[in-house]
């Protein structure tokens, strides 16, 4: 029969301190700080029987450090438990001596400060037989706490269980913000059919009209001509109606009304290919045409003198989703031209009114056809200018003349274009990024260059910022071209 064990114990061991967990709920950047873990630790020659009665007073004690000359040596609730069960019974003096074997000198020391998510793949990494062994938590001052292994799988449980309601949740965000912009890519593409369709009448009446007021001009004309002294009445009604005059300027007036339906018609078709529904694969487009569409669009944001230089190279049709292009298109020319307009006027404290500034802003367009030739198996020495086996990108290239972008500024849009910052919000950036990145296997370049005012040198710097987007020419291309 098992000898029972004594409640009460000759030699007195410390009491485990327990610290609570934070009290903000947990998260993907929780750590360790925010678990609840416990500080107790003994000698060596402590009696077995007293770890043992501190272990029942203590049931969520995970384990204790054992210090001694080798170092300190972590021995958890399951090893001793393990080891009541191989002897039977234990002596009232027996000490910890002869359970240092099963100690572990080798156990996981984690810095207060890893992440939980982090954490649990280290610990996860252990061996079987260490599988429910404490973790320690090493403070900043070098102390270490004993973190229960069940504490932290149930922690990044649950912080698992929290990520993936957010994902399905955002998920169903941007299924229905998807089906709205297809609602509405549907509504708008249809107003457009509508307008082209009675644009497309007046377009080719024009033409006619124009002719027939040419050939009635003609005829006026040979009127005049037979008869130089026509009757009062007719003499009197051409002063009335003002017939020289409607002469010169009947042609100016069918000529405008051309150019009011070019427009209107240019606008139509911009708003189609703006709102052009995506099939499932991509279909070849003129990536140059996207631009001026786009361009087209934005017209009326452009309320102060804006250059805009058109710079295109001959492209092929490019496969792509010409409608999510667009929409890249526009954020980028949107965030560029805020930029400029925010930068194009200075406040004048002294009268209180926004004064323009001495440069022009201007907006630089440039499309082309690049060629990647490290990755074509040529050698240096080789001048070859287009390999036949080298990858080709087509490279379109966004940049304006403005101030540049301050070194925080940049950190910021470079720091959005990471999956937990979009996680967190979806800027109009960092959705453009996932479009070239992740749906057309392409890559979306930052570049920015700013000049500080205390700079009181002399030599003149370019400064803007720049965007460049590269786009496969061919499908499944992985490497881009160097910088």
């Amino acid at each position: 029969m098992r000898t029972p064990v004594p409640a009460v114990t000759s030699k007195s061991l410390p009491i485990p301190a327990f610290t609570q967990s934070g009290s903000v709920a947990l998260g993907i950047q929780s750590t360790l700080q925010d678990l609840p873990c416990c500080t107790f630790s003994v000698a060596t020659d402590c009696s077995l029987q007293a770890l043992m009665e501190r272990f029942i007073q203590f049931p969520d004690l995970p384990g204790v450090l054992i210090s001694g000359i080798g170092g300190d040596r972590l021995l958890s609730r399951q090893q001793l438990l393990e080891c009541l069960l191989h002897t039977g019974q234990v002596a009232p003096n027996e000490s910890l001596q002869r359970l240092l074997y099963l100690a572990n000198d080798k156990a996981l020391i984690l810095p207060v400060e890893t992440s939980i998510l982090k954490a649990a793949k280290q610990a996860l990494k252990r061996s079987t037989n260490q599988q429910n062994a404490p973790i320690l938590v090493q403070q900043p001052n070098g102390a270490c706490q004993l973190l229960d292994a069940r504490t932290l799988n149930l922690a990044h449980w649950q912080i698992r269980g929290i990520e993936t309601q957010f994902r399905y949740e955002r998920l169903q965000m941007q299924l229905l913000q998807s089906e709205k912009m297809a609602a509405l890519g549907r509504l708008v593409d249809g107003v457009a059919h509508e307008i082209l369709d009675p644009v497309g009448f007046i377009w080719g009446n024009l033409s006619y009209i124009a002719s027939y007021v040419q050939q009635q001009s003609k005829l006026l004309t040979a009127y005049e001509a037979a008869l130089p002294a026509p009757p009062a009445q007719i003499t009197q009604l051409a002063a009335d109606i003002e017939l020289d005059y409607l002469r010169s300027d009947l042609p100016a007036a069918i000529k405008s009304a051309q150019g009011g339906a070019y427009r209107l018609k240019q606008l139509a078709t911009s708003l189609q290919n703006f709102c052009h529904i995506d099939e499932i694969h991509p279909r070849p487009t003129d990536i140059n045409t996207l631009l001026d569409s786009t361009l087209h669009l934005l017209t009326s944001r452009i309320t102060t003198p804006i250059t805009i230089d058109r710079s295109y190279g001959k492209l092929p049709p490019i496969p792509c989703y010409a409608g999510q292009l667009s929409q890249v298109f526009m954020t980028l020319f949107t965030y560029v031209i805020d930029t400029l307009l925010a930068q194009a006027y200075q406040p004048d404290y002294a009268s209180g009114q926004m004064l323009a500034t001495s440069q022009t802003p201007k907006i630089t367009v440039t499309t082309h056809v690049r060629v990647d030739k490290s990755s074509s198996g040529q050698k240096a020495n080789k001048t070859i200018d287009n390999p036949p086996n080298a990858p080709r990108w087509v490279s379109i290239t966004i940049r304006d003349n403005g101030q540049g972008l301050l070194d925080s500024s940049k950190a910021q849009i470079l720091n959005s274009f990471s999956t937990k910052s979009r996680s967190r919000k979806e800027t109009g950036l960092a959705l453009s990024y996932q479009i070239i990145t992740a749906k057309h296997g392409g890559r979306f370049r930052l570049r920015s260059l700013h000049t500080p005012e205390t700079d009181n040198s002399l030599e003149i710097t370019s400064t803007g910022t720049e965007f460049e987007i590269l786009l496969p020419m061919m499908p499944k291309q992985t490497d881009p071209p160097p910088v």
